[in-house]
């Protein structure tokens, strides 16, 4: 009689082999392709996210400056970029700036802060009589304070008044130094960074002299 004859053992390897091998190729299929990098939630594979989100930045940047004008131009155009994500948050900032761009107190403005948080108002929509007019008054209400005569400064130098705008920042630098480490960084002096009577103001420790 025929006895049944076992597989042999090299088989059996061989089967088991195979099988771990199809189990590897079937993991490696299943984890697929590493996902996108992100920030926030946005893919940044796309070079146009990446620009939409550089975009972004600097609006973020101008908003948190109070550069509301300049930041809702930016906001503008990160409304453009192709991330949805991003065009959200955009919109939601662009709300704000223009809540924060309407003159608060514009009737009748009564106190020194007032007529500074008007005056800021109009600087941001380009208002220059309008925010002179009122930076002024918040100047004579409160002569000792720093960020009125900072406000002028920065409006001189918007409407070319670069002996005006010496004369107001060195006031405000002398009511308080640290607009002088301000100055340095603000896009709104612009206009004096070739005076050598700013550089002169903002970097004392050049030729020795402070305050």
């Amino acid at each position: 009689m025929a006895k049944a004859r076992k597989p042999s053992s090299g088989s059996g390897s061989h089967s088991k082999g195979a099988a771990r091998s199809h189990s590897k190729s079937q993991n490696k299929k299943n984890l697929g392709s590493p996902p996108p990098a992100q920030r926030g939630g946005v893919e940044l594979v796309d070079p146009r996210v990446q620009a939409q989100l550089k975009l972004y930045d600097e609006a973020l940047a101008l908003f948190h400056q109070q550069k509301f004008a300049k930041a809702k131009q930016e906001l503008e155009k990160v409304l453009e970029g192709p991330s949805k994500e991003l065009a959200d948050r955009a919109r939601m900032h662009l709300r704000i700036a223009e809540q924060r761009m309407k003159p608060s107190h514009e009737e009748n403005p009564r106190t020194a802060d007032e007529h500074y948080q008007r005056g800021v108002a109009m600087m941001n929509i380009g208002r220059w009589d309008d925010a002179r007019e009122s930076l002024l008054k918040a100047r004579k209400a409160s002569p000792k304070a720093d960020y009125i005569h900072y406000a002028l400064a920065a409006l001189d130098c918007l409407t070319g008044e670069a002996d005006s705008a010496m004369a107001n920042l060195k006031v405000a630098i002398q009511l308080r130094p640290e607009n002088r480490y301000h100055a340095r960084n603000d896009e709104d002096f612009a206009f004096l960074q070739e005076d050598p009577r700013f550089t002169e103001l903002l970097y004392p420790e050049k030729d020795g002299t402070a305050g």
